[in-house]
This record gives structure tokens, C-alpha cells and sequence, in this order.
């Protein structure tokens, strides 16, 4: 399902939460929304959803409008055929797995209840869990109930609302992976909310960067990375280092070798971590902080750093 939005507008008091927003998310593509708290992104999720109405705009599914201001349009959450996937869960902990799957579809007075709960939960990799309740089941297991309840009513979407923050470190990961691995496989479009950097980049098709209810960019994980649009995305978007105010690079492109043609800098060592695999070490240079990677320590106050013409972005 290709998901339009034209002239989106929301606020809440003084607090504007989408400012004029266009976007188009393509049928089958894994969107997400990335931005600071209070950003806008998870307002912006739940109208698309039904569940917040925007002052103005469309939002359209497929080329049908669900919401229009100018034509009195707002088609409620149920008539939407979405599913969603909840930061906390939201299972019902007097429920079993199977009731918890099936609610939605209960709810909606669907057929083949049975059926229909079993292979979402077979999907999710959870088959002989049916009579478990919530508490016997660990973060992640309880996160794949979440996830078969939303697929549970075959969706044409799959709205995210930052799932994976109540999970500890490893198990993020492998959920990262775990969902992406299966919204390929289901062909249905998603739209995913988070803060998190390395969830967006490691996830997502699009990646649409918000601040206060405007979107700053949208591309491609290595586009929003490596060809920021401006100082906001560069600085959310992993570490920057600035020559000057519209000219930066990524720390790993940073050289503490020289080579042909490549630019050679001064910096002064401030400090330096060794984080496991490499060692973290920020420096001063021409009055900017600085972050380099290298394999071993610094053992200099003064190192000569070396940057390559074709790695420096030039900001709009």
C-alpha cells in the first residue's frame, strides 16, 4: 500500500507537530521516522493511523483519500487496515497468546479467528505458545505476540511506535533484524518510529528525519548519512566533524595516514576511549571537536590527521 500525505498540519496548544508535511512512502517499503522526543514523528504516525486528526491535509492509501480537511473525509482507525505495533506491548495480561492475537480480530467481527491467529503466530515463531500468558514470556517473545497481533488481520500497513525501546541491548539487535526480516517477507508496507539512529540505519528503505514537526530530509539510509541536507541531520544522524560551518565529514573518513591527494590537518588530543573493537579519540581542530577511529592509541598530544577532497560534504 503506497501511503501519501499532502500538507499535513498539526498542533497541540502552542507546540507545532507537523508542519505542512508531504511525503510519499512507496507500496512495500520500510519507512522510518526519526527525530528527538517531541519531535513530531509519533503525532505523525498515529494520524496516519486514524488516531490523531490533523488540522489540515490529505492523507491518502493507494490513491484513496482517508483524510481530507477540504473534503470533510477522516475514515476511523478500523476502516484504515493497518495493524500496530506498540512500544510497551499492550498485551493483556489476563489473556492468553491466543486471545491477545486474536482481540483485533474479534473486535472486528472477522472470520476464521482460528486460522488466522495460528499462522501469525507460526510466522512470528511461536507456535505451541498459544496458552501462555504474558508473564511466561520473555521481551522478546512478548514482542512477537505484539507483532502477530498486528499481522493477525492480514494489514496493508504496519505502523511501528518505537517497539523495541523496552528491550535490553542484545535483544534490540536481534528484533531489529527479526522485523525487518519479516516485513520482507510479508511485502507490506511499514512505517516505523524511533530516535534511535542505529535502529533507523540498519532497518530502513527511507528514512525521514524530523524536527519540531517539520521533515528535514528523506532518503536512503547512506543518502541521510553521508549527503546530510543540513547541520541538524549531520549532527542526528552519527558523529560529525566540521572544517568550517557548512563543510564536514565522517569520523571514519578521518586518516591517520597520509596519502596522495589527501588534505592534511593539526589536531590536538583532548582524549580517548577504547570502546572494544577500536579506539575513540577526539581532538581540536581549527577550533572545532573532532572524533577519529583508529586501532591503536594516541601516543601524541599533536597527530597529523588526513582527509580525503571527495569525503567532505558541503552543507546547504
Amino acid at each position: 500500500m503506497k501511503i501519501e500525505l499532502k500538507n499535513i498540519t498539526k498542533h497541540f496548544k502552542n507546540t507545532c507537530a507537523a508542519d505542512h508535511i508531504t511525503m510519499v512512502i512507496p507500496s512495500g517499503s520500510f519507512m522510518t521516522l526519526l527525530g528527538p522526543s517531541g519531535c513530531g514523528k509519533t503525532t505523525l504516525l498515529r494520524m496516519i493511523a486514524g488516531l490523531e486528526i490533523p488540522e489540515e491535509g490529505e492523507i491518502l492509501f493507494d490513491d484513496k483519500i482517508v483524510y481530507s480537511s477540504k473534503q470533510k473525509i477522516c475514515l476511523p482507525p478500523r476502516e484504515r487496515k493497518l495493524g500496530f505495533v506498540f512500544q510497551d506491548f499492550a498485551l493483556w495480561p489476563h489473556m492468553t497468546v491466543f486471545e491477545n492475537t486474536a482481540f483485533p480480530l474479534r473486535a472486528r467481527h472477522q472470520n476464521e479467528v482460528t486460522e488466522r491467529v495460528e499462522k501469525a503466530l507460526a510466522f512470528v515463531q511461536l507456535k505451541g505458545f498459544e496458552q501462555r500468558y504474558p508473564s511466561q514470556l520473555s521481551g522478546g517473545q512478548q514482542q512477537r505476540v505484539s507483532f502477530a497481533r498486528a499481522i493477525a488481520g492480514s494489514p496493508s500497513c504496519i505502523l511501528f511506535d518505537e517497539p523495541l525501546s523496552a528491550l535490553d541491548a542484545k535483544l534490540r539487535q536481534e528484533m531489529r533484524a527479526e522485523i525487518r526480516r519479516m516485513t520482507r517477507e510479508l511485502h507490506v508496507t511499514s512505517v516505523f518510529v524511533t530516535h534511535d539512529q542505529v535502529e533507523a540505519m540498519s532497518m530502513s528503505d527511507q528514512i525521514a528525519v524530523m524536527k519540531d514537526g517539520r521533515v528535514m530530509q528523506i532518503g536512503s539510509p547512506q543518502e541521510v548519512y553521508y549527503h546530510p541536507a543540513d547541520a541538524f541531520t549531520a549532527e542526528f544522524v552519527g558523529r560529525s566533524n566540521w572544517l568550517s560551518d557548512t563543510v564536514m565529514c565522517r569520523p571514519e573518513k578521518v586518516s591517520l595516514v597520509p596519502g596522495n591527494g589527501r588534505k592534511e590537518l593539526l589536531g590536538i588530543v583532548s582524549g580517548q576511549q577504547f570502546v572494544g573493537d577500536r579506539y575513540e579519540i577526539q581532538a581540536e581542530v581549527n577550533g572545532h571537536p573532532w572524533l577519529l577511529y583508529s586501532n591503536k592509541p594516541a601516543d601524541m598530544k599533536e597527530i597529523r590527521l588526513y582527509i580525503r577532497p571527495e569525503d567532505e560534504t558541503v552543507l546547504r
